[in-house]
């Protein structure tokens, strides 16, 4: 894989940390991006030293939107031909391990969307969460209207999505659009705590766990826990659950496999 321009990569013990690096541009999500992100997204996934993986762009932006200037000139035959959105943009939904977005300033468009398809976001105080496609005489295209309406319900959907009105962390936390908010100073530190948590657990669990939840939005309640508990039995049985059952059972901490 070449040197990433657009994204600056670090790790954190067992934590991969991916920075949105375009600041002139409020980290407005191009294809080029958008291309290094999910490559580096994927590069974490297979790597067994990496647990967790942390999302964030700067203080000013997570990331405040598409690149509109690169978008402007798109047809609709060129869209629909290139997978515009589906082809790199959704590479997020394909990571089994947990991947945690930490927002302060914007999080607007395209930017909303793409935090929404991490497992969890946690946002600074200084975080403005919007879609605000309508006043470009379009709407959300990347999971807007669904993801949000899922969060926050239909009233604040309509709201946001027919205004452009943003949220900003306070109400975005009261609307369980985000879990947790921090200082902006200490935003990414507590990130990289949480994904040190979620890296000492089984990487199996993790992964059926994520997938579970995921589908509590996708079928009904009685499709969802036959889901559910088809994922829960098939863990019995593997080295971690062995593991940590034992560890239980012994009162020690359990060393899951990587």
């Amino acid at each position: 894989m070449s040197t990433p321009e657009m994204i600056i990569v670090e790790t954190h013990g067992a934590v991969g940390l991916i920075r949105l690096n375009r600041p002139a541009s409020l980290n407005a999500l191009c294809d080029q991006l958008v291309q290094e992100l999910g490559a580096q997204l994927l590069a974490f996934d297979a790597d067994p030293a990496i647990g967790a993986i942390v999302l964030t762009g700067n203080e000013k932006a997570f990331a405040a939107g598409a690149d509109i200037k690169e978008m402007k000139s798109r047809t609709f035959p060129a869209v629909i031909f290139d997978d515009f959105i589906g082809n790199h943009w959704e590479t997020v939904l394909r990571v089994k391990k947990p991947v945690i977005a930490a927002v302060a300033g914007f999080a607007l468009g395209g930017g909303c969307e793409l935090a929404m398809m991490c497992d969890m976001i946690v946002a600074a105080e200084t975080a403005k969460f919007g879609q605000p496609e309508i006043n470009l005489g379009v709407m959300p295209g990347a999971g807007g209207t669904q993801r949000l309406t899922r969060a926050v319900g239909k009233s604040k959907a309509m709201d946001m999505i027919l205004t452009a009105r943003m949220m900003d962390a306070a109400e975005a936390e009261r609307s369980n659009l985000v879990s947790r908010v921090f200082p902006a100073e200490t935003l990414v530190d507590e990130a990289l705590k949480i994904g040190a948590k979620l890296a000492t657990l089984s990487p199996v669990a993790l992964a059926m766990a994520k997938t579970s939840v995921n589908r509590a939005y996708e079928q009904t309640l009685t499709e969802g826990v036959k889901t559910e508990r088809s994922l829960f039995l098939s863990l019995f049985g593997t080295p971690d659950q062995i593991e940590g059952m034992n560890a239980f059972a012994e009162k020690r901490k359990p060393t899951f496999q990587r």
